[in-house]
């Protein structure tokens, strides 16, 4: 095979010959074959004249118009084509404006050739993906199906990505199929939840921090920045990140350079950045609690995943998939759901999205006899026992918490209320578990299965 059809040819686009030299012995010294174009017209000659290219460079301004019209072009004509910009030192602006119209991702003057040789890099990779696509999320609804073509789409570029959706509808799943469908697939994914994180620890876990920069920083440690490197960082719940520290990833995103706490000197950092919470970013802005600046960064490409309310037609085949998993982390038999169920299941609402639907499931393969799952099994509706949710219901009085106290911590308040009750129950009948279950009116398993949850087996 001759040397022409198999090596890749970049067009690159740029006014200043000496850009042009610069950018054509580097990617010569790549193994890149380099067809220049001094201004628009030219460009739109090589792309006329049926030579294939597996990339284009081109610089944001240019004589007779502007690099983001060559990338709306390009998208329009040539699809799998990816297009990077060059832009003037700091124009961070500029640089959001070519990644909404398409750009693969850009480059600021003056030109690093390190980083140059890894945007390079990544976007030939998109040459060898091909129509191998890995696809963790489950149903066929016009939603969802929707949702796949735009992470297709998405997948190609290395824009910043925000994944907005209710709590539980599997904002990160949709972020690692970004990630996986991507030229960075093979690198590491890094997901981090921002609002489980102190405020006084968020800076050094996303940054890293140098032995004795603060009280307890016995060695040096390197930050999610770095262990995401060349691969992608994954912020969920990015709208609880303190202003201080949304400053400093601000300044991340732009330069993409960070610097470890305790550090004099900046660290070049490569990693793609995507991002979730269940907050309008929007109302944050207003509200004075996120940057306007780091919205607009963050938010290139919106990415809104459905709530399982709007997509009910995939919550049978979401159950059974969900089984199957179940079934293999708990090493069972993957049990079944009877017409009831499945009829009860469709019904609801799912407030708490894929997720309620998980624990619920989870919950009713081990409450189930013989493997199949009733509509007793799933308790929809009645999670908690009837003294329970009398005691929820009822107004707080004197020694109970009000509506407002525990609107921070419901899961761990009704935890709380459920293992006193059992407690109480197991004490009066001597810890017989048979007795307290009938007592209780549930059954052995279930009894069995709230102590394990509840850490109350003696």
């Amino acid at each position: 095979m001759s040397e022409s059809a198999t090596t890749s040819r970049v067009l690159v686009v740029d006014d200043e010959p000496d850009i042009r030299e610069l950018l054509e012995i580097t990617l010569g010294r790549m193994g890149l074959e380099s067809i220049c174009a001094a201004n628009l017209a030219q460009a739109r000659d090589q792309l006329g004249a049926g030579t294939t290219f597996q990339l284009c460079l081109t610089d944001m301004r240019l004589p007779d118009g502007n690099g983001i019209d060559l990338v709306e072009e390009i998208q329009a004509q040539h699809p799998d084509m990816p297009v990077a910009v060059i832009t003037a030192h700091g124009n961070v602006d500029s640089a959001i404006r070519a990644l909404k119209a398409g750009a693969f991702d850009f480059i600021s003057k003056p030109v690093a050739l390190e980083k140059l040789r890894s945007l390079v890099g990544a976007a030939l990779e998109l040459d060898q993906l091909g129509e191998t696509r890995r696809d963790e999320l489950i149903g066929s609804t016009d939603v969802m199906l929707k949702l796949r073509e735009q992470i297709s789409k998405v997948s190609r570029s290395q824009a910043p990505v925000h994944i907005s959706g209710e709590s539980g509808s599997g904002k990160e799943v949709v972020a690692r199929s970004v990630h996986g469908n991507g030229p960075r697939a093979a690198g590491p994914f890094v997901a981090v939840n921002c609002g489980a994180i102190p405020a006084e620890l968020i800076e050094s876990e996303l940054f890293g921090h140098l032995k004795g920069s603060f009280t307890g920083a016995s060695r040096d440690k390197l930050g999610l920045f770095q262990a995401a490197e060349g691969g992608t960082l994954f912020l969920d719940e990015v709208a609880d990140l303190p202003l201080a520290t949304q400053v400093k990833l601000l300044r991340a995103i732009q330069e993409k350079r960070i610097r470890p706490v305790g550090a004099n000197e900046e660290v070049a950092t490569d990693v793609r950045l995507l991002s979730a919470t269940h907050k309008s970013l929007a109302e944050e802005v207003k509200g004075g609690r996120f940057r306007e600046d780091l919205f607009f960064r963050i938010n290139v490409i919106e990415l809104q995943v459905p709530s399982l309310r709007e997509r009910a037609d995939d919550v049978g085949e979401l159950a059974q998939a969900l089984l199957a998993r179940i079934a293999i982390n708990n090493q069972i038999d993957a049990p079944t759901l009877s017409d009831g169920a499945m009829h009860a299941l469709i019904g609801y609402r799912f407030p708490g999205n894929v997720r309620e639907l998980e624990n619920m499931l989870e919950r009713a393969s081990a409450l189930c006899e013989n493997e199949l799952i009733t509509a007793d099994d799933l308790q929809i509706g009645s999670v908690v026992s009837p003294s329970l949710e009398t005691q929820v219901s009822a107004p707080a009085g004197p020694g109970q918490a009000s509506l407002e106290q525990v609107a921070g911590d419901l899961d761990g308040y009704l935890a709380d209320i459920e293992r006193r009750i059992l407690s109480e129950a197991l004490d009066a009948h001597r810890w017989n578990r048979t007795e307290t279950a009938n007592a209780l009116g549930i059954s052995f398993r279930s009894l069995r299965y709230r102590m394990k949850k509840l850490a109350l087996e003696d």
